[in-house]
C-alpha cells in the first residue's frame, strides 16, 4: 500500500489540514505454459554438444557446417531440414516434433 497525502478542509476551523489515505495497488499475475515440445527443445538446446550427434544421426544429410550454424535453434533446424531434404516447413516441424518426444524420452 501506498500512502497518499492529500489537504482537506478541516471542519469549522476554517484551517487546511493535511489528511492520510490510503491507496491499494492491484497485481494481475499472468501463467503461462509450455507444450511438450519447448520443454524438449529447451533440453536439447542446452545440451547441444551432445545434442548434435543425435540430430546428424537422425537427419544424417545435414553437413558438419549446417550443425554448427543450427546452435541449438529449432527454427533454424527447420529451415536446415527444408533445404537438404526438399520438405516443407509443415513437414520438417512434424519430423522435428516426432524427433523430440523421442529425444525426451531418452
Amino acid at each position: 500500500m501506498r500512502k497518499i497525502a492529500l489537504i482537506a478542509l478541516a471542519a469549522g476551523f476554517g484551517m487546511i489540514a493535511p489528511a492520510v489515505v490510503m491507496a491499494q495497488t492491484t497485481t494481475t499475475t499472468t501463467t503461462t505454459t509450455r507444450d511438450v515440445g519447448t520443454d524438449a527443445w529447451m533440453k536439447i538446446k542446452g545440451a547441444w554438444n551432445q545434442s548434435k550427434g543425435e540430430v546428424k544421426k537422425q537427419w544424417g544429410k545435414l553437413t558438419d557446417d549446417d550443425i554448427t550454424e543450427i546452435e541449438g535453434r529449432r527454427d533454424v533446424l527447420v529451415g536446415k531440414l527444408q533445404t537438404r531434404y526438399g520438405i516443407s516447413k509443415e513437414e520438417a516441424e512434424a519430423q522435428i516434433g516426432g524427433w523430440e518426444v523421442k529425444y525426451k524420452s531418452n
